[in-house]
């Protein structure tokens, strides 16, 4: 998979509407000024392909970390209304108080922990599917919460957000860039402790604990690495639909059947690289937001995945 990721990143640098060669890329990352060559790649393309790989890692970790830790497929950040609290609060911030830069990360962080204790309190005792229930009627009001706010706003202010709200890569600049890398640093290591505690509370929760699990704080400091994970990207490209439902799974059967962070960050990470090359040629001359190619891979995934499990009477 790392392969594949790096191919994909080579394949939305160097090819699309604008082709350049290994050698010239390679001069231009050593400084050197190609006309033409040095805005197109240095200031628009390099720029998205990195965000798209650090947006695409950090949603398929926080996907994993969710299913793994709720032992439910649907239990990932943009089905149980996480990314939408980090959606809502991110446009109220704008439209309402026009921040702007840091300001509207730290509005997404909010609203995405907001949304996570609410629904945690709201589904106690409920079970995994309780929780995915709560979170789908959550996600359902900070939608019609978005939509109120962008009939309100200024006309620039709306076709802004919208174009974020599909997710999109084409605001991508370095600040960004800089920005998503630091934050997921820091975080690295806290995902590298939570991998230990998310294979013990993948068996259950009663065999955790008889394996000397502590539940409670490993819950805690999952549910904080899982929400900052969804919010840090959403922040930075916009809720990109489906990347953290989809890097999950995709990785456990890879793996064997056993939840892997790292596979389901590498999954994420091909799944938005890939579709944000489909989204900028597929159409000459129309770039698409990465976001509407996702949505039509995760859209089918979510169709089968509900009539499998009610077949087999998993209920969800």
């Amino acid at each position: 998979m790392a392969a594949v990721v790096a191919g994909l990143l080579a394949v939305n640098v160097l090819l699309g509407s604008y082709t350049v060669t290994v050698p010239d890329f390679l001069r231009l990352l050593g400084g050197e000024t190609i006309p033409g060559a040095s805005f197109i790649v240095m200031e628009n393309k390099l720029p998205q392909a990195l965000l798209g790989l650090l947006a695409g890692a950090s949603f398929g970790m926080a996907g994993a970390i969710f299913q793994a830790m709720l032992r439910n497929p649907l239990a990932s950040p943009d089905i149980i209304g996480i990314s939408y609290g980090a959606s809502a609060t991110a446009v109220a911030a704008v439209v309402l108080l026009g921040v702007g830069g840091a300001g509207v990360s730290v509005a997404a962080m909010a609203g995405a922990l907001a949304v996570a204790l609410l629904i945690t309190w709201l589904a106690r005792g409920r079970g995994s599917l309780g929780l995915v229930l709560v979170g789908i009627g959550a996600a359902a009001f900070m939608q019609a919460a978005v939509t109120f706010l962008l009939s309100r706003a200024d006309v620039n202010n709306a076709q802004e957000a919208m174009v974020w709200l599909s997710g999109s890569l084409g605001p991508a600049n370095w600040q960004r860039v800089a920005f998503l890398a630091g934050a997921l640093l820091i975080l690295l290591p806290f995902a590298g402790l939570g991998a230990r505690q998310l294979r013990g509370l993948a068996l259950g929760a009663d065999t955790a604990a008889g394996l000397g699990f502590n539940v409670r704080r490993a819950r805690l400091l999952l549910t904080v690495l899982g929400v900052l994970l969804a919010a840090l990207p959403t922040a930075a490209a916009g809720p990109i639909a489906f990347v953290a439902f989809l890097s999950g799974p995709i990785a456990k059967r890879l793996n064997g059947g056993a939840p892997s962070l790292s596979l389901a960050a590498l999954v994420g990470s091909a799944i938005v690289l890939a579709a944000n090359f489909g989204a900028v040629n597929a159409i000459p001359g129309t770039s698409l937001p990465v976001g509407v190619v996702t949505g039509a891979l995760g859209a089918p995934f979510l169709l089968w995945l509900l009539i499998s499990s009610n077949r087999t009477n998993q209920g969800g």
